[in-house]
């Protein structure tokens, strides 16, 4: 025995929808995080704990209907047919991911597309401890080719390499390492929207954050610069 409460080591995050529709987060591994998904309604919020080691991804549903065994669908983001997810959710979706450690990493990432702004702000961390995400909206300047829609408007917008598949857009084969995958034009359309994001696979030095001390906790803001 240490001597170590376990909770002392654990993080707080707490999960805010500043969004004008209720959305539904969605949590993997969600055991921490209410079984992996919830409906958030516009203002509300809800805080939850993760032990040292949690390594993880927290994103945003749009458009859900589900009945009262949790069973449904959702224009983004879905993990199948549950409200709990227990898998990836489809693309596009921004995510929001975390490794907590000594120090914890986290980013927010656009590789797999965008469907909500997303921000992460740690809170009582020691070092660089900046914020992470996107305030900015992609949908409405997302390019047409990339633009998924519904009801006549954008809902999301796709990655290039989900879009194309190739392997300059999805850095693999001789675009696999950092010399190769270059900004393209597409992720720099995405990088100029959401400076402080993962646009691409080799996005590193920018966009991976660090943040030290035992107390860290994380505030998640869905649609933070409205």
């Amino acid at each position: 025995m240490t001597g170590i409460d376990i909770s002392e080591c654990a993080r707080v995050f707490t999960l805010i929808n500043d969004c004008k529709e209720t959305i539904w987060p969605a949590i993997t591994p969600g055991e921490n995080f209410g079984n992996g998904g919830f409906a958030l309604k516009p203002t509300e919020s809800r805080v939850f704990q993760a032990p040292i080691g949690w390594s993880g991804r927290i994103w945003g549903r749009t458009g859900c209907n589900f009945n009262k065994d949790g069973q449904g669908m959702c224009q983004t983001g879905r993990c199948g047919t549950s409200l709990h997810c227990t898998a990836s959710g489809e693309t596009p979706a921004t995510l929001a991911e975390f490794t907590l450690a000594t120090p914890d990493f986290y980013d927010v990432s656009l590789v797999d597309g965008f469907n909500l702004p997303m921000s992460i702000k740690p809170m009582n961390g020691q070092g660089n401890c900046s914020r992470a995400g996107c305030d900015g909206d992609l949908r409405p300047n997302c390019p047409k080719e990339l633009a998924v829609k519904a009801g006549g408007r954008t809902i999301a917008c796709r990655s290039a390499c989900d879009v194309f598949n190739t392997d300059q857009y999805c850095c693999r084969g001789n675009y696999g390492n950092a010399a190769t995958c270059t900004p393209t034009f597409y992720s720099k359309k995405f990088k100029a929207v959401c400076p402080a994001s993962y646009s691409y696979a080799y996005d590193d030095p920018s966009s991976i954050f660090t943040c030290g001390g035992s107390t860290t906790d994380y505030v998640i803001t869905y649609c933070s610069g409205r």
